[in-house]
C-alpha cells in the first residue's frame, strides 16, 4: 500500500503539468539608466508563445494629489492570449492602449533624482524597437531623457518581464516614484 502512494502522486502531477511549457531563458535585456528606488518583482513569463504587445499604466490626468508620478507599471500581451506583468505600482492610474511590437530592443525615459526636496519620478516612458525595424514610443510623460538602447534578443523572442517598483511607505514626504526599471527576458 505504501508503494502505491508515490505512484499515485506521480500520476497526479504528470497529468496536471503536461500543458506547462518549460521556458529556456537565453538572455536578459536591460538598460543602465533605470531608477535607483524600489525592489525587483518576480520574473513573469508567457505560459507559451511570446510577448507581441505592451501597455503602460500611467497616472490619471489631474489626479496626482501633489506628487508627480511617471509610469506606474508595464504589462505584456502574449501570443497565447495570456497577459503578464511583474510588480506594478499602487498609484491610481489607467492602462494605455496596447502597443503592438515584436520587440527587439528597448530604451527607458528616466528622470534624474531631484534631491531631498524635489518631486522625483523614475521611468516616465519607454520606446520599443520592433523586429520589423519600426520604433514605437509609449504615451508617458516627457520628463527626463532616454538612455541607450538595450541589447537585442538574438536567437529567440521576448517571453518574460521583470520590473523594479517603489511601493508606498511611510515618509515625511509622500513622494514616490513607482516604476523604476524594467528587464525583458528572451526565450527560445
Amino acid at each position: 500500500m505504501l508503494l502505491l502512494v508515490p505512484a499515485v502522486l506521480s500520476l497526479l502531477f504528470s497529468c496536471c503539468l503536461w500543458e506547462v511549457e518549460t521556458r529556456s531563458v537565453i538572455s536578459t535585456l536591460s538598460v543602465s539608466n533605470g531608477g535607483k528606488w524600489g525592489e525587483w518583482g518576480v520574473e513573469n513569463y508567457c505560459p507559451r508563445g511570446y510577448i507581441d504587445m505592451f501597455a503602460l499604466k500611467l497616472p490619471e490626468k489631474g489626479k496626482d494629489a501633489g506628487d508627480k508620478v511617471g509610469a506606474i507599471g508595464i504589462r505584456g500581451f502574449c501570443t497565447d492570449g495570456s497577459l503578464i506583468s511583474s510588480s506594478v505600482g499602487t498609484h491610481r492610474g489607467i492602462w494605455s492602449d496596447k502597443i503592438p511590437c515584436h520587440m527587439k530592443a528597448f530604451s527607458l525615459r528616466v528622470s534624474e533624482p531631484q534631491g531631498l526636496l524635489g518631486d522625483n519620478t523614475a521611468v516616465n516612458n519607454i520606446k520599443f524597437q520592433c523586429s520589423d525595424g519600426t520604433k514605437l514610443e509609449g504615451n508617458g510623460p516627457a520628463w527626463g531623457k532616454y538612455g541607450e538602447w538595450s541589447g537585442t534578443c538574438t536567437g529567440g523572442q521576448i517571453c518574460g518581464i521583470q520590473t523594479k517598483v517603489e511601493k508606498p511607505k511611510w515618509k515625511l514626504r509622500k513622494d514616490r516614484t513607482e516604476l523604476n526599471d524594467v528587464k525583458f527576458l528572451c526565450c527560445r
